[in-house]
């Protein structure tokens, strides 16, 4: 006889109160706060009325091993940046992505070298103003 047990497995929360229920969400949200903080992200202003606030609010996903079981919990704090105005709210945009050759390249000279690859998630030190 066969028995499945539903829910075995740990879900992302839909909501902050639901996150802070869980000591496992709670870790890494003051993990993420701090980490933004050490690297100089933002300053905190008092707000002018003719101002736009853009909020924020948080997104939680569990990274999962090809096994299913859980590799890590992952929050980020992320700016609702769809409620600012051009010209009004901001000038300019900076989005550090990588460019598909700059990746290419990368993996043909690890090959050409015998060099092993790893994959990374960087979170400190990013800022130039805060060197490690």
């Amino acid at each position: 006889m066969y028995t499945t047990t539903l829910n075995t497995h740990p879900q992302e929360p839909a909501t902050l109160v639901q996150a802070t229920k869980d000591p496992h969400w709670r870790s890494v949200m003051n993990e993420e706060f701090s980490t933004l903080l050490h690297n100089g992200t933002w300053i905190l202003v008092p707000p002018v009325c003719a101002s736009n606030l853009v909020g924020c609010k948080w997104i939680f996903r569990i990274k999962r091993n090809v096994d299913g079981i859980v590799a890590r919990y992952k929050a980020r704090l992320v700016a609702k940046g769809f409620h600012q105005r051009s010209r009004l709210d901001y000038h300019d945009t900076f989005s550090p992505v990588v460019k598909p050759t700059t990746v290419r390249l990368v993996l043909s000279i690890a090959i050409s070298n015998g060099w092993t690859l790893r994959q990374l998630d960087i979170k400190k030190c990013i800022s130039l103003r805060h060197p490690c």
